[in-house]
């Protein structure tokens, strides 16, 4: 994601905040799940995930990645009942064979579809992890190439827009809601009642098992720290070193996670890109203070809601569509450059936006992407079935309301909860406490929009043995493998030799890059979103 920066002085730090000691762990406990022979005597046949010439675009080491399949029961609860499904695997080892250490990978979601994950660690400028384990990515149970769940074609209206708070525009926003959660239940059938954390930690124990790993270590991004944090509780005997990079609160519940979103969106926007943008004027145009920006951008939304740009491959971008390009450029500084490009290229009217506008849509407007349908309805799966849902669809209007007089960005899109409507199975998760697990290293940037920082620190004070990395003066999703020295020689040490900081640690952020073009410019910067988007369509 960018050059390094404060590197000099982190070795001896670190000589300082870490210990090799191990705080003693909590007896062996009785499996969560009785496993049947006929899982946990099957063998994965890993074959090469690339046929013929790898892709110009894959980093050096890719030929290495292999993929296979494993099968799990559809319901752990009763694994004997013939019904199975396929989970979706890929391993990456050293080129001089397997280490025998097991570094399983999430990148989040929930529900986001994780075999590109070892490719994406291949890019990060730290070769100790690729070299010292043996990296595996998920698809877990619902998305990817796994057995999945589905929403089905989703219908469209660009014309609603969810700051119009006229009692029809509110209506007809849950009346779609609720036609979507009934897609969503009608398509996923039972194995939508079985996509939860629960059953997905069971399956990662599973591949642990099959792979002949006493234990496994664990590397998880955003949603990805729940399902850390819960496979650690359940699992404890069975995990080493935990990593947790931008957390989810993950000791309350989905509904606490994406609650603060509307808060840090706002954050991020009003601390970090509004100021970006006001300082490169000169290259933009757009203003040269953070409120000529938002006037900017105001009047942009504005026209795009009233003349929607058309698009040559699907249907025209609009009001929505600027929207979701807005929050889709706040979780990687390195996105603001093209931010900026596109603001730019909808004022002068010049072609470039529509397309950039397209992919935004595609990626945080869910319920109307088609092509993620597998990953939208996983994501709402474990969203709703794991823990409940407190209020009704007249608080849900009520709160929207409110959040979006304060938080005017994204707070009116939280009228969209499909949770308020979704018939939930009787899933109890117990709280992950941190009681007998190894410590866990979390990772936060201080600005993060969508995991937001006071939801990560009530769950860092709330499991017992917890380290937090803050990052300060950062606000991107994802902080392992950007650039920054202090934090990623912490996950070295702590992932490769063990050593534990022994009390929380804080690390300066990496300054935003600087518009293409202009003299001391950031290159080469990415996120490991940005870097899993990239490689998605290219393991076939």
């Amino acid at each position: 994601m960018g050059s390094a920066r404060r590197a000099l002085g982190v070795t001896a730090a670190l000589g300082a905040l870490l210990a090799t000691a191990q705080p003693a762990l909590a007896q062996p406990t009785a499996p969560m799940f009785e496993v049947p022979a006929k899982f946990a005597e099957q063998r994965i046949q890993w074959a090469p995930c690339f046929a013929g010439e790898l892709p110009p675009e894959l980093p050096p080491g890719s030929e290495r990645l292999q993929c296979g399949t494993f099968t799990a029961p559809l319901d752990w609860h009763n694994p004997d009942n013939g019904k199975e499904i396929s989970i979706a695997v890929s391993r990456l080892t050293p080129a001089d064979g397997p280490t025998g250490r097991a570094l399983f990978t999430n990148p989040g979601g929930p529900g986001g579809a994780g075999l590109e994950m070892p490719l994406a660690l291949l890019t990060m400028n730290r070769p100790e992890l690729p070299a010292n384990f043996d990296i595996y990515g998920i698809d877990v149970r619902g998305t990817g190439r796994s057995s999945t769940v589905s929403c089905g074609p989703q219908e469209q209206d660009s014309s609603l827009d969810p700051r119009d708070r006229d009692p029809h525009t509110i209506q007809a926003f849950l009346d779609l809601t609720q036609r979507f959660v009934a897609a969503c239940q009608q398509h996923s059938g039972e194995l939508g009642r079985h996509v939860t954390t629960e059953q997905t930690v069971a399956d990662l124990d599973l591949l642990r098992r099959i792979e002949g790993h006493q234990k496994i270590n664990w590397y998880g991004v955003s949603g990805g720290t729940w399902l850390g944090a819960y496979l650690a509780t359940a699992f404890p005997e069975s995990v080493d070193k935990v990593v947790l990079d931008s957390n989810a609160q993950f000791t309350g519940s989905w509904q606490q996670v994406f609650g603060w979103q509307p808060m840090a969106f706002q954050r991020r926007w009003r601390e970090d890109v509004l100021p970006w943008l006001a300082a490169h004027d000169g290259t933009y145009h757009l203003g040269a203070d953070p409120r000529q920006v938002q006037d900017t951008v105001d009047g942009l939304r504005a026209r795009l809601k009233a003349h929607p740009l058309p698009v040559p491959d699907g249907p025209p971008v609009d009001h929505n569509a600027f929207d979701g390009l807005l929050l889709q450029s706040m979780y990687s500084k390195f996105a603001f450059p093209q931010l900026g490009a596109t603001l730019a290229a909808l004022r002068d009217g010049t072609g470039e936006a529509a397309p950039v506008l397209a992919a935004a849509r595609a990626r945080t407007m869910p319920m109307l992407a088609d092509p993620l349908d597998s990953q939208t309805a996983t994501l709402y799966s474990i969203r709703c079935n794991d823990t409940p849902f407190r209020g009704s669809p007249a608080s849900v209007v009520v709160q929207s309301g409110v959040e979006g007089r304060l938080y005017p960005l994204y707070g009116y899109h939280s009228i969209a909860q499909p949770c308020v409507f979704w018939d939930r199975p009787p899933v109890r998760l117990p709280k992950p406490t941190g009681r007998g697990v190894p410590p866990v290293l979390m990772l936060q940037s201080e600005n993060d929009p969508a995991t937001a920082f006071e939801g990560a620190w009530i769950a860092h004070q709330e499991f017992q043995g917890s380290r937090m990395v803050t990052v300060r003066n950062e606000g991107d999703h994802g902080v392992f493998g950007t650039g920054n020295a202090c934090v990623d020689d912490v996950v070295s040490a702590y992932l490769v030799d063990g050593r534990v900081p022994r009390a929380d640690v804080t690390c300066e952020g990496i300054p935003a890059p600087e518009p293409a073009g202009v003299r001391g410019a950031t290159a080469g910067g990415h996120s490991l979103l940005d870097v899993l988007d990239e490689l998605a369509d290219l393991l076939g």
